[in-house]
């Protein structure tokens, strides 16, 4: 299994020729879809049965960001935006069991529409611990105010869309929830106490098991004051490995945004060596990728085996 150590986003609704060449010849380890590559059932099927024929691969990854809410990339398809992670968080607390019935009917729906199209991984559920102050980047995106509902409600998450085989990604670890900027722009400096990160934001990720995680672009002052957890040695070994104890695949947040202070190889290379697993980059601009493809190594022995223990999930 020789493939680079990245998942590449693509521009529009069909698979360009200079795209199909350049994905032939460096094999990214995966595709990310967002919302400029949706337009309706048909087409969405065609585009993603064209990228797993171009790598020869039924099972090849294919993830999309299907949060419900403002995160709702099959819009075009179905109108999911009410249905943020907030909205099940309150029916939860109205009504547990209305609840199950209603988050087992959206996860069971969504997942018809992944399967029928051919989606394998969906980038949830998110268990950045919300405070007042929490940029709006984050929002209704996360469950609640409180840790433990978090934990609870994400494990419902994994565990629903598990049962439809469909792989997911927690995120953003170790915690965005303290953050006060939006980390597409800016990068979030937190400097909150490690006995709080510990108690309410690591406290999810370290409840709920999933086979990928993806990193927050956030400096954990605490931690290490130069780096952001995505580039920072510290963190994933110290508190996203050790503490949490994190034993999947780690995806690094998408490296072009403007959180990470270096130029886009140098973002991905500090990444990988600070022992990210694999990089995301998200734009579709294949001036890019073809840059990065010159950097980025073939996934290594850790990662073969974790995507073939994948594989085995897929069935």
């Amino acid at each position: 299994m020789n493939r680079k150590a990245i998942i590449f986003g693509i521009k529009g609704h069909k698979l360009t020729r200079s795209e199909k060449n350049l994905f032939k010849k460096i094999k990214p380890w995966g595709i990310i879809l967002f919302s400029r590559n949706v337009k309706n059932l048909l087409q969405l099927r065609k585009l993603i049965n064209e990228l797993k024929n171009a790598f020869d691969d039924e099972k090849y990854p294919i993830l999309i960001d299907q949060e419900g809410g403002k995160v709702s990339r099959l819009n075009n398809i179905i109108d999911l935006s009410i249905f943020s992670q907030d909205f099940f968080n309150k029916l939860y607390s109205k009504d547990k069991n209305l609840f199950h019935i209603y988050y087992k009917i959206y996860v069971d729906k969504v997942c018809d529409i992944f399967r029928d199209v051919g989606i394998n991984i969906n980038t949830v559920p998110v268990l950045d611990v919300m405070r007042v102050y929490t940029h709006n980047v984050i929002g209704n995106r996360s469950f609640s105010f409180n840790s433990r509902r978090v934990s609870k409600l994400g494990n419902f998450c994994i565990d629903y869309f598990k049962k439809n085989k469909i792989g997911t990604v927690i995120k953003h670890i170790p915690g965005h929830g303290l953050s006060k900027s939006d980390s597409h722009y800016k990068t979030p400096l937190i400097k909150n106490s490690k006995r709080e990160l510990i108690k309410v934001d690591f406290k999810p990720f370290k409840s709920c098991k999933s086979d990928f995680a993806m990193t927050a672009h956030v400096i954990y002052s605490k931690y290490d004051p130069n780096n952001v957890a995505t580039q920072s040695k510290l963190v994933i070994n110290n508190i996203i490995r050790n503490h949490i104890n994190f034993k999947g695949l780690l995806i690094s947040d998408d490296i072009s945004m403007e959180s990470l202070k270096y130029n886009l190889l140098e973002n991905a290379s500090k990444a990988l060596r600070a022992g990210c697993n694999l990089i995301l980059h998200c734009n579709g601009n294949l001036k890019e990728m073809s840059e990065l493809a010159k950097v980025i190594p073939n996934i290594d022995k850790f990662t073969k085996k974790k995507t073939s223990q994948f594989y085995k999930f897929l069935g």
